[in-house]
């Protein structure tokens, strides 16, 4: 296990009393190193008190659930599996900018919905501090139903959530950002669970040919694969081989033309076609 300095101790035990102060609380629990140590910081501070949840829907990539499942036993905190519809919305189908709004917006429904089934009176996410500087809609969803963000009124930023992360020993504190499938087809674009699947067929088969953890495979308009790769990277993909193998996978899995981004690998990357106007007004 490692060692925390004295500031990171007092962010520690400020989480731990942030959590306890809530009594009964179901943590919105995705896998991800944010979520993750607020579902062991709920495990300490409230133990039978604390549930962890996770959504299941269309859009969670393959592999994410069991990870889920392995995490919350590490944890020892109790795990529910919801299903979650937001397929079945057209706003979220639709696929506007804020669509992320109506994904959270029918997450926290759900679990508004099972709060007294589950015994806690209280939902937490794991946003963190810098959240809040990022294009975040989802986090308008969590003020309407009135989830807490304990990672934030504790003042923890991504950096020190994963050493946190490091300091409880689990697994996930190097992981990768996993946002959901959805958020690789470009704004406008009509999100299907066709095409979410395939890009999980995409990311998944990149990831073992190149041997990379982190990579995007953003589905634009038209059926183009805009392929998202650590920049010092990119002499990998580009070798006349591996190239040729790529472009004849990409297009059997329904992708009518397929790109690599010179750019490489920037998380958000989709968010770059929002307006000044929109980003002020989420």
């Amino acid at each position: 296990m490692s060692t925390l300095n004295s500031a990171m101790e007092r962010k520690r035990d400020r989480l731990l009393e942030i959590l306890s102060g809530y009594g009964r609380v179901a943590v919105a629990f995705s896998a991800g190193v944010d979520s993750t140590v607020v579902a062991q910081a709920a495990q300490l501070a409230c133990g039978a008190d604390a549930v962890a949840v996770t959504a299941v829907s269309l859009s969670l990539a393959e592999g994410e659930l069991d990870e889920a499942r392995q995490l919350a036993t590490k944890i020892g905190i109790r795990h529910i599996i919801v299903s979650t519809q937001e397929f079945s919305d057209s706003n979220y189908t639709k696929n506007p900018s804020n669509r992320c709004y109506f994904c959270k917006s029918e997450l926290y429904s759900r679990l508004t919905e099972l709060a007294p089934t589950l015994g806690v009176d209280v939902l937490a996410n794991g946003a963190n501090v810098d959240d809040k500087g990022d294009y975040r809609p989802g986090m308008q969803a969590a003020v309407e139903f009135q989830v807490r963000s304990p990672l934030v009124e504790a003042e923890l930023t991504k950096s020190e959530v994963r050493e946190l992360a490091r300091y409880w020993d689990l697994p996930v504190w190097d992981k990768p950002a996993t946002p959901c499938l959805s958020s690789r087809i470009a704004y406008g674009v009509e999100v299907t669970p066709e095409r979410v699947q395939r890009i999980d067929q995409a990311e998944r088969f990149l990831k073992q040919l190149l041997n990379l953890r982190e990579l995007r495979v953003r589905w634009e308009a038209n059926e183009l694969a805009r392929i998202e790769i650590p920049s010092e990277e990119l002499s990998k993909i580009l070798s006349p081989a591996l190239r040729d193998h790529v472009r004849t996978e990409l297009h059997s899995l329904g992708f009518r033309y397929v790109t690599i981004d010179l750019d490489g690998f920037r998380s958000g990357s989709m968010n770059g076609v929002i307006s000044a106007e929109q980003l002020l007004g989420q």
